[in-house]
């Protein structure tokens, strides 16, 4: 239950300067940067302050970690209580949400505070996600009724500044819209991509926010929306060629050992039922790109503000269906590469293979969705 470090954390050092990411919510980060902003201070994830320092992780459970569970489950949520947040290196105390008796030990952890029930329902929420990126997070905790500052929901710096670069060439057209009569904007897209990405409001958007005719009420939701479809296409755009090669490397990969006719057969069904959900998963998630793509399409040749500010203010089921299908996809394209990294042997033994394409299969599910029709 409670532990001290162990292999998961190979190096807690490592996640130092990380704040939000598809698999890692490091709060001892974002603690340390908001130093000093009181709606960081006042509108925090957990009531107990101990928490407010964890790092949570969304965890792939090794074999004799998912006996400690009552359902099977592949996938976990993992809540460390670093020694110091200060030097994650020294380790810390963790445990995984609802295996057997972790409330006991979340309680030990925690201290005798009160709101307790508030406390293990921001847990429970956040391991309902199959993603911890910033974008999704913030959504599901917002439909969950927690009110939680927005300073918690940030890009982990590196991913922001590769983010930067192709944000600003898909936003080109529209930050010549609306700045076309403010001088000297228009040639300063880095900057205007810099305000648009950060949590913070900047008053060099207010053009933007006229152009988009976005009251001051909604201002916020709209563009929080829009960062996160600008997020979502970015990181569908990192992961194709991934997505790719796990496609080819499926059909090639070896098995070490023997290997029977009925465990061959078994193992080929599993594959073809993988790449079915597979190609399903990529179709709904280009599905909903595909109606982003086409309002933003009407708004920056057609002008239809209109249209664009509606689909930005109406669309958080889409939203949340979009962030499902990019944490599922980028979870099968880096835990492949992670199993089966390049330049060494594409084999694996058959209890290994069976058990890492079973995990993808059922984080795809069994539903049949629908990629939504363009509006």
């Amino acid at each position: 239950m409670g532990k001290a470090s162990d292999r998961t954390y190979r190096s807690l050092r490592g996640l130092e300067k990380t704040a939000s990411t598809s698999r890692v919510l490091n709060l001892a980060a974002l603690s340390t940067r908001n130093a000093g902003n009181p709606e960081h201070e006042k509108n925090p994830f957990f009531v107990a302050q101990t928490l407010n320092g964890a790092v949570i992780v969304r965890h792939r459970l090794r074999d004799q970690e998912r006996e400690s569970f009552d359902r099977v489950r592949y996938t976990a949520t993992k809540l460390i209580i670093p020694f110091e947040r200060s030097d994650l290196g020294l380790g810390g105390r963790s445990l995984f949400v609802t295996e057997r008796g972790w409330m006991d030990v979340f309680e030990e952890l925690r201290g005798d505070l009160p709101d307790l029930p508030r406390d293990i329902a921001v847990l429970e929420a956040i391991d309902e996600l199959p993603s911890l990126d910033p974008f999704l997070l913030r959504e599901h905790m917002k439909r969950r009724g927690f009110d939680i500052s927005p300073s918690h929901f940030e890009i982990s710096a590196p991913d922001l500044a590769r983010m930067q670069r192709f944000v600003g060439s898909e936003i080109a057209k529209l930050i010549e819209l609306a700045y076309r009569d403010a001088d000297g904007q228009e040639g300063n897209i880095s900057r205007l991509v810099e305000a648009l990405l950060s949590s913070r409001t900047d008053e060099r958007l207010e053009p933007l926010r006229l152009t988009l005719r976005l009251e001051k009420e909604n201002y916020k939701e709209g563009i929080f929306a829009w960062k996160g479809f600008l997020y979502y296409k970015w990181v569908l755009n990192t992961l194709w060629g991934n997505l790719r090669e796990v496609f080819a490397e499926l059909g090639r990969v070896k098995v070490i050992g023997p290997l029977d006719t009925e465990t061959r057969r078994e193992l080929e069904e599993l594959k073809q039922r993988l790449r079915q959900k597979m190609e399903r998963q990529v179709k709904m998630v280009m599905g909903h790109l595909g109606v982003y793509d086409e309002v933003f399409q009407q708004l920056t040749v057609e002008g239809n503000a209109l249209a664009f500010r509606d689909f930005l203010l109406k669309s958080p089921e889409m939203f949340l269906q979009l962030g499902d299908g990019c944490g599922l996809v980028s979870h099968i394209a880096t835990y492949w590469r992670y199993q089966f990294q390049r330049g060494k042997p594409l084999a694996a033994n058959v209890m290994q293979l069976m058990d890492t394409l079973q995990d993808f299969e059922a984080s795809l599910g069994s539903d049949e969705h629908e990629a939504p029709k363009a509006a």
